[in-house]
């Protein structure tokens, strides 16, 4: 019986002396990512890249109709950054058959798919953002997470590093914006994974009336750390049906993967600059 009290005793000790701490709550988390964030987009303007994008049509049978390829090169700018398009290729549909191409300007561009395909690749190579995303595509810098709510719903290892796993959602329940899930790093709170979904379904009157209708739209965000307080987001996917005016009826994939960082300032630049796993 001592020796069962001594061990009750000293269990507590032995928990704080393991090092273990609770997990600050997920406002508190957020915060310090949105910090993070503000900074990170400064660190990531001395850095240029190579960023590839391919965008997909498919009908409901899948059935490919059109896809295009695109590499760009990106450089910063004061206010964001700079995208240079240095090939693009694809193939479409046509008559019966399909028909490759190379270069600009794209074949049959005005068609149903040709201005879906070159919508997306518009949407994601824009130059208004650092890291080479749209910035409204999720709550992690200061001014958007004044939009949403989080809430902290574990936390578990990936890739060999600690994360907690963040939920969220807009704060006004009637807001029609993203809401999902976000992976933390635990030691350098910047994010490492993003996984998104509409808040609400769209509403009722809308799809039945207009025909119009989005299901399985959202996205995944993979980010990789390159240095100390250098995360970057490396790749970005999406799969969905999009469904308009009763008359388009479209499977989309779009991707979007980041490569060959190098430093923009040639005393420093590096080359093969590979990220941490």
């Amino acid at each position: 019986m001592l020796r069962l009290l001594v061990v009750l005793a000293l269990a507590p000790c032995g928990a704080l002396a393991s090092g273990d701490q609770a997990a600050p709550p997920a406002q508190e988390i957020m915060a310090r990512v949105a910090a993070n964030q503000d900074r990170a987009q400064k660190l990531r303007a001395e850095y240029i890249y190579q960023q590839h994008i391919h965008v997909a049509t498919r009908r409901t049978n899948g059935k490919l109709v059109r896809e295009e390829a695109t590499d760009y090169l990106v450089t910063p700018t004061p206010t964001g950054t700079q995208k240079e398009l240095k090939h693009i290729e694809g193939r479409y549909w046509y008559k019966g058959k399909y028909l490759d191409f190379q270069g600009e300007p794209v074949p049959e561009p005005d068609t149903i798919d040709g201005d879906i395909v070159h919508d997306f690749r518009g949407d994601l190579a824009n130059d208004k953002s650092k890291d080479g995303l749209a910035r409204d595509l999720f709550p992690l810098t200061s001014e958007e997470q004044k939009k949403y709510s989080f809430v902290l719903a574990g936390e578990e290892t990936f890739r060999g590093r600690k994360v907690y796993r963040v939920k969220f959602r807009p704060a006004d329940k009637n807001e029609f914006a993203w809401a999902g899930e976000a992976m933390i790093d635990a030691e350098e709170f910047q994010p490492v994974t993003v996984f998104t979904h509409f808040s609400r379904k769209i509403p009722f009157a809308v799809r039945t009336l207009l025909g119009t209708d989005l299901p399985g739209i959202g996205f995944s965000v993979q980010y990789r750390r390159f240095d100390e307080g250098l995360w970057f987001p490396t790749s970005f996917g999406t799969e969905f049906r999009l469904h308009v005016l009763f008359f388009i009826n479209r499977d989309i994939t779009v991707s979007l993967e980041n490569s060959a960082f190098e430093r923009a300032k040639v005393e420093s630049k590096v080359l093969g600059f590979k990220p941490e796993e």
